[in-house]
């Protein structure tokens, strides 16, 4: 439909765009009159926009015959372009395309103009992420005669709403179901209803609903822009909310997934000092209680302690009426002190802090303590240090290998 061309504004002394319209062989006579007319007046009405992502139309002169668009140079290259040679886009990239080239409609919209061609070749990628919607109105013909005579459509039919490819009316719900299209493209690689034929197209575009399959967090938007009665799909102004919202979550652990870090763990150990760290004691993890034991081991733990207690008692009887000249003391209370201690010891109760060392009497024997299966030995740090944020040292866990000991082959360790 034209040729573009790098020109200068030598009254201005700048470098511009100009655009030659070229009219379609298909018409003649007063439909190529009709086409002049109607680029002149939609080229002053998109003169009149001002907006960031519109390319902005500069002057419109008619030279040879054909119309003569100039408009702003901004280098780039064109969505259409960069999906076919580099591929598919990441979701959130095309989230931000599609949010500059919706802000365009918007405007656009609200001034009265319809763009009836947006298409990925129609979107230019310009410098610092910036996205520019060009060709306003100059592409297409009169809404009321879309199919020229030979039954070929002018303009880009895979990106066309279905109420113009059934012969219906331009409005804005269709530019934004040419955004859908657009999207889809960008973020899929392949354009969505593109068929062999133009009429496989049209039909792929009035009754198809193409799969989403790399979309991700755009599927929803893409999916409500497609909507094929224009009075059930998405609006702009929720299809900007839902572009925001995914852009506002991008650095989120729903984009960027969870992350996890090693943390260290201290393990306790038998026989420290009372005068352990107390940043050591915080970082400790809780000691899970183990599992009750059954009652029926207590049971015949008592029943033990029982017998214990009568055979001491028999054997105290017997031995004052065997010695009855010695002095009288309190020889079943002596016996018997460290009874507590049998049943405390038999009944093994899960320890869950480090036992205060006691003094005990002198003159009393208590049985051994089978619960401390570690010798009291004074540890040079309660907490492991980590390695810093330079160290090449890995975190591992410690299996019981030490500096000084024999590694598992036998030889001596080296100090480090």
């Amino acid at each position: 439909m034209g040729a573009v061309w790098r020109a200068r504004d030598e009254v201005l002394e700048r470098d511009v765009a100009v655009k030659e319209l070229i009219t379609p062989p298909e018409l003649a006579g007063p439909e190529q009159e009709m086409f002049a007319v109607r680029t002149f007046r939609e080229a002053r009405a998109a003169g009149r926009l001002n907006h960031p992502s519109i390319v902005t139309v500069y002057d419109v002169f008619e030279d040879a015959g054909h119309p003569w668009i100039v408009l702003e140079l901004v280098p780039s290259r064109t969505l259409g372009s960069v999906v076919r040679e580099d591929g598919a886009l990441p979701p959130r990239q095309v989230a931000k395309i599609g949010l500059q080239v919706l802000n365009a409609l918007r405007a656009a919209h609200h001034a009265g103009v319809l763009h009836r061609d947006v298409k990925p070749d129609n979107v230019l990628l310009g410098a610092y992420g910036r996205a520019v919607l060009t060709d306003f109105g100059i592409a297409t013909l009169d809404d009321e005669s879309q199919l020229t005579r030979t039954g070929a459509l002018i303009g880009t039919p895979a990106f066309i709403a279905p109420e113009r490819a059934a012969g219906g009316l331009a409005m804005p719900a269709s530019d934004l179901w040419s955004l859908g299209a657009t999207l889809y493209f960008a973020v899929e690689g392949v354009s969505p209803f593109h068929r062999n034929s133009v009429l496989a197209t049209l039909g792929a575009i009035m009754f198809d609903h193409p799969p989403l399959r790399a979309a991700g967090v755009l599927a929803p938007i893409i999916a409500g822009l497609l909507r094929k009665d224009p009075a059930l799909r998405m609006t702009a102004g929720e299809v900007e909310l839902r572009l925001h919202s995914v852009l506002s979550h991008a650095d989120s652990p729903l984009d960027a997934g969870p992350r996890t870090e090693a943390t260290p763990t201290i393990t306790a150990v038998g026989g420290l000092p009372d005068a352990a760290p107390a940043a050591a004691a915080a970082a400790a993890p809780v000691p899970v209680p183990a599992r009750p034991r059954p009652p029926v081991r207590r049971v015949a733990a008592l029943a033990t302690a029982a017998v214990v207690l009568s055979g001491l008692v028999t054997g105290v009887v017997a031995y004052a009426t065997a010695h009855p000249a010695r002095p009288t003391g309190s020889p079943l209370l002596a016996a018997a002190a460290p009874l507590p201690e049998v049943t405390t010891s038999v009944a093994r109760q899960p320890v869950t802090h480090t036992p205060t060392p006691t003094h005990k009497p002198a003159s009393r024997r208590s049985v051994p303590d089978t619960s401390r299966h570690v010798s009291p030995r004074k540890e040079s740090s309660g907490t492991p240090r980590k390695p810093g944020p330079g160290s090449k040292t890995k975190a591992h866990k410690d299996h019981g290998n030490h500096p000084n000991k024999p590694d598992k082959h036998g030889k001596p360790g080296k100090k480090k």
